[in-house]
This record gives structure tokens, C-alpha cells and sequence, in this order.
């Protein structure tokens, strides 16, 4: 049978630059927002009170958590590294948006949105096991969709390309993209935590007994200029931050009660910024209630997001190093 070895969750974009490039990045992201909107927006005033030598400190227990995803996968060396992401007009636009849905194709290459620097590399695909994972969970009830083919034959998800770009997987670590939905409407954490958990038997049902590692890749809350502003009411705005809300998420997953995250609503993951906390969630569903073996948090006005950087295995608890 197959065996989930790993399960790794980290943010991206900033999170994934260090703190002395985020004003000029911020910079950039806001003249994306005045494309969009026709004016920059203002920035936030917490600005203020963060300065790049504190949170080069602050962000430290973060880069080292990161550092320790990439070297895991590294000691591991799993068989299949299943990436699961959201997609934001990317690969899916609105004339095919599939709430699920699985890469089972043989090979890809990332392909290159905005500011990211991808390697020009084409990636080995798991399509045994994709196509395992897609006949197992249709007939669990899951209306997972498929794809052997994507666009420009490209993976062009920065929630994918993004943390491929960062891990520098070994060449024989195969993938496997999955999407999750965050556009409105998308799947409650309910399903999500449920279809993690729908991953998992898949997974442990293959014969081939394959090593797997599952990565989440988004969130915590942010309010990026891509983010649906007409459509939002609540209290944020670009680069604002829940901190509070962001923290009760990291609480519950710290102490080993990730599938409390079940319990919000798709209303509660907007309000607070947190439409890609889908990922997490539904890592939480495929590693079960076990505490992580590390799990940091930090918020940075500077980076416009709440950061955070996990790992959890089997048997391999927290040992004072959360942060939050």
C-alpha cells in the first residue's frame, strides 16, 4: 500500500523572498493593484512600526523552518511529491474552473506569471498514481476532475511553480499537481478536510507502495491585488492581515486539532483573507489530527501576508518550536 511519509505546508510569494526585497516587491504588487483599480492603494499603517532589521529577526525562525521543509524532502526522498494549490486564471479560467481537479499527464514545465523566476525544467509527472488517485476517489464519491494536458503544455499556478521553484526537487522525485478552488464559489473547509481525507485512502490504497509527501501551498490571510475587492464587505483591504483570526488557525493545528478548521465557513476563509488556507486544510484531512513536527507563524505588514511554515509526520511531534 501506499504511505504518506511527510505532509508540508508553507505560504509563498513573500514568504519566499527575504525581508530586505519586500518594500521594492510591495512596490511592484501595488502598481498591479492600480492596473486593476485605476489607483494605487494606500499603504497600511503598520508600516510603520515593522522596520527591515526587525523583521529580518522576526522572520528568522521562518526562513529556518522553510530550510528545514526543503531539507526533509532532501533526507526523504519520497517517490511522489503531490502539490496541491490553488489557481488563480492561470492553468483554469471561468470557461472551465473545476473545484478539484488532478494533473495526470506524464510531464510538465513551469511556466513563468509576473515577478517569479522559474527554472526552465520539465518535471516528471506521477501518472500511475494520479490516475490511481482519480479512479479511487470518483468511486468514493468525489467529483474529482482531471487534466492530461494543460495549457501551452505549461503549469503556470504561481501556487505551484512557486514552491517547486524553492524545493529544487531531486530529478527522480516525481509530482503531482492538484488543484484546490479558491474562487468564490469554492469548496467549504468541510469538504476540503473530507477530501484530504479521501487522499489518503487513495493513496494507501495504491499496490505500488509508494513513498508520498503532500505539500500545501498558500495562505495565511493576505489581501494581494488580484484578491476580489468588489466583491468583498469586510474589514480588510489591500495588504491588511487577521492576525487574530490567523492565529486561532495555528493554535488548533499546533495542538494537533487540525480538523477544527472544519468547522469555518467559506464566509469566514474571505472575511479574513484566508481563500488559500484551503490547502492547509485539506493537508490536515490527509495527515489526520497529529501535532506537527514544527509549525511558525509570523505577520509582516512589509510582506503584506501572515507567513507561516509547517511539517508534519507520523510519530515526529512539536517540540517548542511554534511560533505565534
Amino acid at each position: 500500500m501506499g504511505e504518506i511519509v511527510v505532509g508540508l505546508a508553507s505560504s509563498h510569494a513573500f514568504a519566499l523572498r527575504e525581508p530586505d526585497r519586500w518594500d521594492a516587491t510591495r512596490q511592484m504588487s501595488r502598481g498591479f493593484y492600480k492596473q486593476r483599480y485605476g489607483a494605487e492603494p494606500p499603504e497600511r499603517p503598520e508600516i510603520d512600526s515593522e522596520t527591515t532589521e526587525a523583521n529580518q529577526d522576526r522572520y528568522g525562525p521562518l526562513g529556518t523552518a522553510l530550510a528545514n521543509i526543503r531539507q526533509r524532502m532532501q533526507d526523504l526522498r519520497p517517490d511522489t511529491l503531490i502539490l496541491l494549490g490553488d489557481d488563480q486564471d492561470e492553468n483554469f479560467l471561468e470557461d472551465n474552473l473545476p473545484q478539484f481537479a488532478i494533473f495526470t499527464g506524464e510531464q510538465i514545465m513551469p511556466g513563468r506569471r509576473g515577478m517569479d523566476q522559474i527554472e526552465e525544467r520539465t518535471y516528471r509527472c506521477d501518472s500511475a498514481l494520479a490516475k490511481g488517485i482519480l479512479d479511487y476517489m470518483v468511486e468514493d464519491g468525489f467529483d474529482l476532475a482531471s487534466s492530461n494536458r494543460l495549457g501551452d503544455d505549461r503549469l503556470k499556478s504561481h501556487a505551484h511553480t512557486q514552491i517547486l521553484g524553492f524545493l529544487e526537487l531531486d530529478p527522480q522525485v516525481a509530482i503531482l499537481p492538484i488543484f484546490v478552488n479558491a474562487h468564490l464559489p469554492a469548496p467549504t473547509p468541510k469538504r476540503c478536510l473530507e477530501f484530504g481525507q479521501g487522499l489518503r485512502r487513495a493513496i494507501e490504497a495504491q499496490q505500488d507502495g509508494k513513498r508520498v509527501a503532500i505539500y500545501g501551498s498558500g495562505g495565511l490571510s493576505h489581501f494581494p491585488p488580484d484578491f476580489p475587492f468588489r466583491e468583498y464587505s469586510g474589514p480588510g483591504g489591500y495588504g491588511w492581515i487577521d492576525v487574530d483570526f490567523d492565529r486561532a488557525m495555528i493554535d488548533n493545528m499546533a495542538s494537533g486539532r487540525g480538523s477544527e478548521l472544519a468547522k469555518l465557513t467559506s464566509a469566514d476563509l474571505f472575511r479574513s483573507g484566508n481563500m488559500e488556507t484551503r490547502q492547509w486544510i485539506t493537508l490536515m484531512g490527509a495527515m489526520g489530527d497529529i501535532p506537527p513536527a514544527e509549525l511558525v507563524y509570523e505577520p509582516f505588514f512589509r510582506g503584506i501576508m501572515g507567513m507561516a511554515a509547517g511539517s508534519w509526520e507520523p510519530g515526529k511531534a512539536l517540540a517548542g518550536s511554534a511560533r505565534s
